[in-house]
């Protein structure tokens, strides 16, 4: 994976990030994130116990979609960047979704030598509902 390279001077409010797009969403995937995560909760992987359990299905671990959010930062800004990521939940993410990762550049900050970037993040499905939003905080090198 080749990260991108974004430096400060080269950012400006209402800049907004390259989409990342991930899905759709198969049950393998979240197979494997539970073993990743170690998050075997059976909503993620049996469909009977999540319909049981009155969710409708089974459906994604919400860490997941943070964590799509987190690459579509890092695919842009470089990896090591992420300072501060803060999400929360708004709906679920259910098998063939596609997820589409968002976000948009709110304010710039320089102190001494650290350079800040703050963004709004979200992620939405392919109905145009956020799934995750939440904001960000980059630190990014400087040209000069």
């Amino acid at each position: 994976m080749k990260y991108g390279r974004v430096y400060f001077e080269d950012v400006k409010v209402g800049d907004e990030l390259p989409p990342l797009v991930k899905g759709p969403i198969q049950q393998i995937q979240l197979t494997r994130y539970a073993g990743a995560s170690g998050d075997f909760n059976p909503i993620h992987q049996d469909d009977e116990f999540a319909k049981a359990a009155g969710m409708g299905g089974v459906f994604a671990h919400g860490m997941l979609s943070m964590g799509f959010v987190a690459q579509a930062l890092t695919d842009w800004a470089g990896a090591g960047t992420v300072r501060k990521l803060g999400v929360r939940f708004a709906a679920l993410v259910r098998l063939g979704d596609v997820v589409t990762c968002r976000g948009r550049v709110l304010a710039r900050s320089s102190r001494a030598d650290t350079h800040l970037v703050d963004l709004e993040v979200w992620a939405e499905n392919q109905r145009g509902e956020k799934v995750v939003a939440g904001k960000a905080t980059l630190a990014l090198p400087s040209r000069v």
